[in-house]
């Protein structure tokens, strides 16, 4: 095995034993579904059609993953949401 080789390995490696974070958003009966779209296209950089559907899911499952990504990423992504009077968490 060549050094460059044994260096490639080392970053696969290292790149999938980062540790993923995710913002998961919970339904409320407070918010309507155009502020929640609103919000997540403002907040999570979500398209249009991608916030409708997260939207969707957490009105009909509870919950939804809005957001993954490393959590300095995801932290003020998660306080903007809860800012903005939305449920959500990083796990």
């Amino acid at each position: 095995m060549s050094t460059k080789e044994k260096i490639q390995e080392d970053l696969l490696v290292d790149t999938l034993e980062q540790n993923l974070n995710e913002i998961v958003l919970y339904n409320d009966d407070v918010n309507t579904f155009d502020y929640v779209i609103d919000t997540l296209i403002y907040a999570c950089d979500h398209t249009p059609e991608q916030a409708e559907q997260c939207s969707i899911l957490v009105h009909y499952k509870g919950k939804c993953t809005v957001k993954t990504g490393s959590y300095d990423d995801l932290k003020p992504r998660c306080s903007m949401l809860l800012e903005a009077g939305l449920s959500a968490e990083i796990v």
